[in-house]
Formats: structure tokens, C-alpha cells, sequence
């Protein structure tokens, strides 16, 4: 049983109960579809094997026959020192692992990565810069971003579709399809053998499901060609003297602004606003400089009204700003 990473709220255990050997081939068939696992793979573990993502890729690669390279705590030194001695092939990682090894390269000089054939990253939404610094550096083709939960696996799209369509977070994949209510919320219908309960949550796991189709409470669209796009999770949802105000839409404009590493976004209770739009920067940029930058690429009710200057956002081990820390 796998257990969400509790950014809005306390953790629930996910529950998929003991699949029949019919339903666990067509588990495996799936993600050895999508992902191409096969004996010759290596995979380069950077996340602790008890998060669903970075065990859905190790065993997906021991299933097929491959081997797993499992270097320790997150290190950009050790991880750059294991590319260069095993030669992986494919490696899951989150954008925070991406932001310290392209910083750790700059620095130290990058590895020959010629030997990757797949790059998968997904947790959190990735800063412009990193991703086309991504694409730039790893083989062509190599990279790919995933929408999934711990609940549940929903979208993939290569790099290059990303380029093409900015910030989407691909299409359904193989098996699935994606659709959004009227007021954003995303829900995705899955196979009989993706079905999952909250353990010992009848009332939750009641309100994830409509029939064959789950959501995890995320907001975003879907355009004409069936391509999905993320405005956050409800529980982040600012409403600012009655404007709805996505923390992501904030945040991916935000962090072209130069001199920012990082930004999250999040609300405070406010006497005369409801909420209040605040933001917490990483970076050299200064408060005028982002003050500025807001007024001119956002809209009033989506600017910050208070800004706040961190060494590091504070996040869970899969990279997930833990944005109840930031007010």
C-alpha cells in the first residue's frame, strides 16, 4: 500500500487490493508499453524507493530484466559519478534533482549522457528554464514529463510536444481519457485493474470516483486535441475579493522574471480580500524588480500582495512545495 504525500492534508493510504494475474499482466503490459522497459535497461534511482513514482520505474526495469543503480541519498556529486560508472538508460527524477545537477554541471563540468534513452520527470511543475535546459542537454527524444498521483497514472508527453504546446502536461495515456467539469476539475477514466480505495476511507474514496473515472481534486483544461493543462490542485485555490487565483498560473509566470529560482505561491487570510496573494522567491531578484515584473504580466487580482525571500522552498522528498509552510 502506497501513502500520498500529504501536501494538503494528512497522508491516505492508497489501496489497489491483490490483482489477478490477468490484471497485474495488463498492469505491467501498460507500462512497459508506454515507457519501452526492456532487459538492456539501467535505471538510475534518485527519489526514495517508497514513493510510487521511482518504484514504478525500478520495477518496471526488473520486470523486463534490467538493472537498477540505487546511488544513496540525492547527491549531485554521486549521482553525476553513477552516470559516468553504470551508463543508465533511464532515470526518473523530480525538477528540484534537475535545478541541483544542471547548477552541479555548470560547476563541475557535465557527464557524457549519451547513454540515457528516457528522462521521465513529474512531481512538480517544472521552471521554464530547467526544462529547455533538459531538452538541451539529454539526447533528443530522451525526455518526457508525466502527470500522475500516487492514486494514479493520467497523462505522458515528450519534450518536444511540450515545446510545441507550452506548459501542457500531455494527453491521456494508452487506455485512458482525460475530462474536465465545468468548473476545471480533472477527471481521468482508467482500466478496471487502476482502481484504488483510501483505506479505511469510504467517504473520500466515495467522492474520487464517478463510475470508471477518479480525480485527485486537480484543476486545469483540456484542449481541442485532447492535450491537458494543470492550474493546481483545489485545495490551493485563492480566492482573492472573489477572483479565483490558480498559485500555478502565478508561479509559471513569476518564474521568467530573471533573477528567480524559485517561486510558490500561495493565500493568507485577509480582512478586506478574503484571501491575499502572497509569494515565496528564491533568487537574487529583488522586490521591485519582481513588483514590476507582476504588474506588467499579470492581471491586478493576480498580482502578490506580500513577498517573502527563502534559501529553499520547503518541499516533501518528492519535490512537492509544501505550500502550508510558507504562511
Amino acid at each position: 500500500m502506497h501513502c500520498t504525500s500529504g501536501t494538503t492534508g494528512v497522508p491516505k493510504g492508497v489501496w489497489s487490493g491483490l490483482l489477478s494475474p490477468a490484471d497485474a499482466q495488463a498492469l505491467w503490459d501498460e507500462e512497459r508499453d508506454l515507457w519501452g522497459f526492456d532487459a538492456g535497461d539501467v535505471n538510475l534511482v534518485l527519489s526514495p524507493l517508497y514513493h510510487s513514482a521511482p518504484l514504478r520505474f525500478a520495477l518496471g526495469t526488473l520486470l523486463a530484466g534490467g538493472r537498477v543503480v540505487v546511488p544513496g541519498p540525492f547527491d549531485p556529486a554521486t549521482v553525476t559519478a553513477a552516470i559516468e560508472r553504470e551508463r543508465p538508460s533511464t532515470m526518473f527524477c523530480v525538477p528540484t534533482h534537475l535545478q541541483r545537477l544542471l547548477a552541479w554541471w555548470d560547476e563541475h563540468g557535465t557527464p557524457d549522457l549519451s547513454c540515457f534513452r528516457l528522462v521521465a520527470h513529474a512531481g512538480a511543475p517544472c521552471p521554464v528554464e530547467v526544462k529547455r535546459r533538459m531538452v538541451a542537454e539529454f539526447p533528443a527524444g530522451s525526455t518526457w514529463e508525466f502527470y500522475g498521483s500516487t492514486e494514479g497514472q493520467f497523462t505522458a508527453c515528450r519534450s518536444e510536444e511540450w515545446q510545441e504546446r507550452p506548459g501542457t502536461v500531455g494527453r491521456a495515456r494508452p487506455g485512458r481519457t482525460m475530462s474536465a467539469d465545468p468548473d476545471g476539475t480533472l477527471w481521468c477514466t482508467v482500466p478496471d485493474f487502476a482502481r484504488f480505495t483510501y483505506y479505511g476511507a469510504p467517504e473520500k474514496t466515495a467522492a474520487a470516483w464517478r463510475g470508471s473515472a477518479f480525480t485527485v481534486g486537480d484543476l486545469g483544461r483540456i484542449d481541442d486535441d485532447g492535450y491537458v493543462y494543470l492550474d493546481g490542485r483545489r485545495e490551493d485555490l485563492i480566492i482573492s475579493g472573489g477572483v479565483n487565483v490558480y498559485p500555478t498560473e502565478v508561479e509559471q509566470v513569476l518564474g521568467a522574471c530573471p533573477g528567480v529560482v524559485e517561486v510558490a505561491v500561495h493565500g493568507v487570510p485577509d480582512p478586506e480580500w478574503g484571501q491575499r496573494v502572497c509569494a515565496a522567491v528564491v533568487g537574487t531578484v529583488t522586490e521591485e524588480v519582481l513588483t514590476a515584473f507582476a504588474r506588467e504580466h499579470l492581471a491586478p487580482p493576480k498580482r502578490p500582495k506580500t513577498w517573502s525571500f527563502l534559501d529553499a522552498l520547503p518541499r516533501t522528498l518528492t519535490g512537492k512545495v509544501l505550500r502550508s509552510r510558507l504562511g
